[in-house]
């Protein structure tokens, strides 16, 4: 299996200590290769993918490489309290990427590689679902929506019902796996069969793509109608989508592209979307379900920010270590 495990000195210098304080990366478990994941007492496993192979392969911009460590700098040095104690989680590490991060620009050849990476995605999800465990997934671009959805099925059997806060509805035509189409290569397969987009941006989707949602009688809302005419109220679409999965009686897959958040350092990076906040409250709400399966945040780039690097690596780090921290708190209420 193409995973590396977690380094515990490499860990341990992400975050700092404080007399008479208790960090989460204190009380985490760490998993180990020798040891079966389900002999954890764990509930959530923490699963980063280092990559932009998927970005690149839909003509897009590098750097989602970057999201997995930044995550861990900001998660691990969180309070351990009452409220999140860190002793629920298991970080599994990160699925193995250099060799095939190497390859060239070359659309093709990125497009065979994201194949690659779907199968290595697949193996450790499958693991991971079948030890019990609701992975969180750090990416990486939204490519890896389809091996972790493939995954998920397998697992439970059923085909999902999966909501995407995202400006891009990832249903491009299936011209080769990447990052704009992980929804309809899953809904051809089978894995996907209730598929709902919250943010969606009007001129960011292709009529192609528009056609085939329609076609497969998937729901979307535009953050034109949610957030700009208010023409529909974000409390009531979000009610709606829970719903519209909830009496699907199937697995839920809980997704989230950081593009779709203002100014968020991300592979498409957007000046005009969602708040943070809002992206906070979709993931609560989206957690509560209860058949939610798994949360997959995706495409976050830190080196994309305007000002530097480090800085990115701030803004995407804490925004994701929030978004994680009430994904748990939710799901555990």
């Amino acid at each position: 299996m193409k995973l590396h495990y977690p380094n515990p000195e490499h860990l341990t210098e992400q975050f700092s200590t404080r007399p008479g304080e208790m960090k989460i990366g204190q009380q985490v478990c760490l998993a180990q290769p020798k040891k079966a994941w389900d002999e954890y007492s764990c509930r959530y496993a923490l699963v980063g993918i280092p990559e932009d192979i998927g970005p690149r392969a839909n003509l897009g911009f590098a750097g989602a490489t970057g999201a997995w460590q930044a995550f861990l700098k900001y998660f691990l040095n969180l309070q351990s309290n009452r409220f999140l104690s860190g002793q629920d989680i298991l970080i599994l590490g990160e699925v193995e990427t250099q060799d095939i991060q190497a390859t060239p620009n070359d659309t093709e050849a990125l497009r065979r590689a994201c194949e690659t990476l779907d199968l290595r995605v697949f193996e450790v999800l499958s693991q991971t679902f079948k030890a019990g465990l609701i992975p969180i997934i750090i990416g990486g671009g939204h490519n890896n929506a389809f091996p972790i959805m493939q995954a998920c099925h397998q697992a439970t059997n059923l085909s999902l019902a999966v909501a995407n806060l995202d400006p891009h509805s990832d249903f491009r035509a299936m011209e080769g796996r990447h990052s704009g189409n992980p929804f309809r290569y899953a809904h051809d397969a089978g894995f996907l069969k209730r598929y709902a987009v919250l943010g969606l941006h009007e001129q960011k989707n292709n009529q192609d793509s528009l056609d085939a949602l329609k076609a497969c009688g998937f729901p979307w809302f535009s953050i034109q109608q949610t957030h700009w005419s208010n023409s529909h109220n974000f409390d009531q679409c979000l009610e709606q989508v829970g719903k519209y999965l909830l009496e699907s009686g199937l697995p839920v897959g809980v997704e989230l592209d950081l593009d779709a958040i203002t100014n968020m350092p991300t592979s498409a990076m957007t000046a005009a979307g969602v708040s943070l906040t809002d992206a906070l409250y979709y993931v609560d709400q989206m957690a509560r379900l209860p058949q939610a399966q798994y949360l997959h945040l995706a495409e976050g780039a830190p080196q994309r920010h305007a000002i530097s690097p480090q800085e990115g690596e701030r803004i995407v780090g804490q925004s994701l270590a929030e978004l994680v921290s009430i994904f748990v708190k939710a799901k555990s209420c």
